[in-house]
């Protein structure tokens, strides 16, 4: 079995400086998003459990999926609302 060649270039950042780089430099994105999905299945678990707790399985992973497209309206809708102030 062939060993994994390592090269010797010091630009090349190991696995932890590359995820400080992107989290340092995407933070705000990231909490905006994190935020968001605990909220969306805070929301839905919520819905599911007491407003629709006759519905099966299924109406559940519906309304998981739902947050894909709310999650862009509402950041899309976001973004021009503070473009067109």
């Amino acid at each position: 079995m062939p060993e994994t060649d390592t090269t010797d270039d010091p630009n090349e950042k190991s696995l932890a400086e590359r995820v400080r780089s992107q989290v340092s430099e995407n933070r705000t994105g990231m909490l905006q998003d994190l935020v968001f999905a605990v909220a969306w299945v805070t929301l839905v678990s919520l819905l599911y459990d007491f407003a629709f707790s006759t519905a099966p399985q299924w109406v559940l992973y519906l309304f998981m999926l739902a947050g894909i497209p709310a999650y862009f309206g509402f950041f899309i809708s976001l973004q021009m609302a503070r473009e067109q102030r």
